[in-house]
């Protein structure tokens, strides 16, 4: 295998179930297959850090997740998360709409949602999920709906 790169991205997931710091970095740990470390732990190289916060509205636990290695696409680890936790996890698709998002849900089933979303001073909230038909109105016009 070719080295991989250390540092792979940063990724932000909301799960929709208020979910123990604990529980969630256990998944991606396992997910990931690396050590999992808080933010402010002394971790060593291969470690994935990762905050866990909660917030209001329909996807409580915010985690995101730094040094993450490029080992795994980011939708892989993020449904493999889902099914570990029980509960769907949004994340953003590779779209620049900003209210469509990829839903990975605990069974394994992944599709493409709108979500409406408050800013709070504890963070992002997230509400009114929807599936993405075309008809939402961010969604029907944005670029990737239009005929090329």
């Amino acid at each position: 295998m070719a080295d991989v790169d250390p540092v792979g991205g940063i990724w932000n997931w909301a799960v929709a179930d208020r979910i123990e710091e604990a529980v969630v970095r256990s998944a991606i740990s396992e997910v990931l297959d690396r050590p999992v470390a808080g933010m402010d732990e002394d971790a060593d190289d291969s470690a994935v850090l990762v905050d866990v916060f909660h917030v209001d509205g329909d996807f409580p636990t915010m985690i995101d997740l730094y040094l993450v290695p490029s080992v795994r696409s980011e939708t892989d680890a993020a449904a493999a998360v889902a099914v570990k936790l029980g509960a769907a996890v949004l994340l953003p698709d590779d779209t620049l709409n900003p209210t469509r998002y990829e839903l990975s849900e605990p069974d394994g089933t992944r599709r493409s949602v709108h979500v409406d979303e408050a800013e709070t001073d504890e963070g992002t909230e997230r509400r009114n999920l929807r599936p993405c038909t075309g008809a939402d109105p961010a969604c029907a016009v944005a670029s990737e709906r239009r005929a090329a």
